[in-house]
């Protein structure tokens, strides 16, 4: 038997817990931004992260309410996505304190940084991907906005890349689930697509 749920029904915070809870595994952007005046750097995590398109490429992250991510990415137009893997956690975790804007997490946390080569804001030194992004476009949705941004620099850490692109196994990614509940990769299974043969084709 099923249980039903009307999400006019729901308050906001049942509705957030419900989709969260549904849409799992989610990848983890932790996004680095800086103030317009450079004073402060700033570094959170968001669960809702995506690629939008590859050619060009822009990944997707989006802020619920307006973060201070959002605000930076407002005033300066550009951001770094630091790939968050297993071994971060703790510091990622750290990071999503709700600290006031003048407050860098960087350094409530104690997370490395270093020097981008194409944006203003910092990257995470011990994330083996980062992805360097300049605003492409914003879209407000109910209580959320999107963040398009396009990649203009890309780094990995040489000891993660097989065959030239980034393993799986090696990057050992971290997701977020329900709640407080986090994911890892456990078991990768390999399954080629199957391609359309045309009837007859034999």
């Amino acid at each position: 038997m099923r249980v039903e749920f009307d999400p006019e029904a729901m308050s906001r915070p049942a509705l957030y817990r419900f989709l969260t809870s549904v849409v799992v595994p989610r990848p983890i952007a932790w996004v680095s931004t800086i103030t317009a005046d450079g004073s402060t750097e700033n570094l959170a995590p968001h669960s809702f992260f995506s690629i939008a398109s590859t050619d060009p490429p822009i990944v997707q992250f989006t802020s619920i309410g307006r973060k201070d991510s959002l605000r930076n990415v407002e005033d300066t137009g550009e951001f770094v996505v630091n790939f968050s893997s297993e071994p971060l956690l703790e510091l990622i975790n750290a990071t999503a304190i709700d600290f006031p804007r003048s407050v860098s997490e960087f350094d409530t946390a104690g997370v490395e940084r270093e020097a981008s080569t194409c944006v203003r804001p910092p990257r995470v030194a011990s994330s083996h991907v980062v992805l360097e992004c300049r605003s492409h476009t914003t879209l407000r949705m109910g209580n959320s906005t999107l963040i398009f941004g396009r990649v203009v620099r890309a780094a990995a850490h040489e000891e993660i890349l097989v065959d030239d692109r980034p393993s799986s196994e090696l990057l050992r990614p971290l997701t977020k689930l329900g709640g407080d509940e986090w994911g890892t990769l456990g078991e990768i299974r390999h399954l080629s697509r199957i391609p359309y043969e045309e009837p007859g084709a034999h």
